[in-house]
């Protein structure tokens, strides 16, 4: 499908360093970017699709990098089916397992966690959940996993491993673990802060120097957040990634937030939400975030933006995450909600106010254009002005 967007009035890059892209327009084809500033009308004519941004704000679609799937678009956890496709209206248009950790009976042994892993990966590479991409198949970290073993499910596809959930004795023994599957190629992912269901135990700044994993989840705590003192060593003294999230502590989020920009290290704060979980179900969990760490904060919202869109790309190796000629076509339309005080979305957001999501494009694909089920509708009415395909895009069913 050859899709464009014209008529945007500002494109937030998800780059924070250089955040805005000269022109109106972005052309799609074939699931990828191919053109970011004014289209020709030859370029137009060729599209199945046309949209009409109405001087909204177009930037990449949100990736939440810990989310807690199982198997399809339902939550044991909280018995809850299609909220994938639910965050979808939030913005969201990428999830990365936070490891099947929820699904019901799961395995310890070895070649139980591999065989979940495996499992889960096949499934979701078969699957997308109202048009939202899902990395699944993040292994459990284990006693007993050789690295054999790593190196085996790694040919599989499997490429992200978790750290938090094993039945170790202590988390010093992760160590050996982590090294395994980073030697494997796998990009391993830690919980940090205080436990938070029973299986799991704290984790705090003396175990990620010893583990030295490469993205540090909820280190703002999932609930509970690690010892504020713990929070410089991370930072200054490591290179893990600094991932906050929705379900933890706002306070040390900001702080972790404030000791990373003060410190040149922001390409390293992550924003994801830890959902669904005890927090609950959180559709609108990341865009909310988002707003919480600019208004509550010194620093511009296109620079959270990117936090929740090109940095967790660059960390977790995507091809998301910005709006560039090549990347993933995953893009959003927002503008400030309906009956606000501010003008734009990014006023919006710095003011306090979550941004109404008015299109969401997956792949270069259309999954609505014109209303989200799950924020205020936009200040600027968002329309199809082309649409070749057999195919209501409009959600006004919702």
């Amino acid at each position: 499908m050859r899709t464009a967007i014209v008529n945007i009035k500002t494109i937030v890059t998800g780059d924070w360093r250089k955040p805005f892209a000269e022109g109106d327009s972005i052309l799609m084809d074939k699931g990828k970017i191919q053109k970011i500033g004014t289209l020709n009308k030859t370029e137009l004519k060729s599209c199945d699709v046309v949209i009409d941004a109405n001087k909204t704000t177009a930037c990449p679609g949100l990736i939440d990098s810990q989310v807690h799937i199982a198997f399809g678009d339902y939550t044991p956890r909280q018995k809850t089916v299609g909220f994938i496709e639910s965050y979808l209206h939030g913005g969201v248009t990428s999830c990365l397992s936070a490891s099947e950790v929820h699904v019901p009976g799961r395995p310890s042994d070895p070649e139980g966690v591999k065989s979940l892993a495996v499992a889960a990966k096949k499934c979701f590479d078969n699957i997308r959940p109202g048009g939202s991409r899902v990395y699944a198949g993040c292994i459990i970290l284990e006693p007993g996993l050789t690295q054999k073993d790593f190196n085996e499910v790694a040919k599989k596809g499997i490429w992200f491993a978790k750290a938090g959930f094993g039945a170790v004795k202590t988390p010093f023994d992760y160590t050996p673990l982590v090294r395994m599957a980073q030697k494997a190629g796998m990009l391993v992912n830690c919980h940090t802060g205080g436990a938070s269901i029973p299986g799991s135990s704290p984790i705090i700044g003396k175990h990620l120097m010893d583990m030295r994993p490469d993205v540090s989840f909820h280190i703002n705590g999932g609930p509970i957040a690690m010892p504020d003192k713990d929070f410089p060593m991370i930072v200054n003294e490591t290179d893990i990634a600094l991932q906050i999230c929705q379900a933890g502590n706002i306070r040390t989020a900001l702080m972790c937030l404030k000791l990373a920009v003060e410190n040149d290290q922001f390409d390293r704060f992550l924003i994801a939400t830890d959902t669904p979980t005890g927090t609950g179900v959180m559709p609108l969990g990341m865009i909310k975030s988002v707003t919480e760490m600019a208004t509550l904060s010194d620093y511009p919202a296109e620079w959270m933006l990117a936090a929740a869109t090109g940095s967790v790309a660059k960390i977790y190796r995507l091809n998301s995450g910005f709006i560039q000629r090549g990347k993933d076509a995953d893009v959003l339309l927002i503008d400030a909600p309906l009956g606000g005080s501010k003008k734009t979305a990014l006023e919006a957001i710095k003011h306090g106010d979550l941004a109404a999501v008015g299109a969401v494009i997956t792949d270069g694909i259309p999954r609505f254009i014109g209303r989200s089920r799950n924020t205020p509708p936009t200040t600027r009415p968002i329309r199809t002005i082309r649409n070749n395909i057999p195919f209501d895009f409009s959600g006004s069913a919702h």
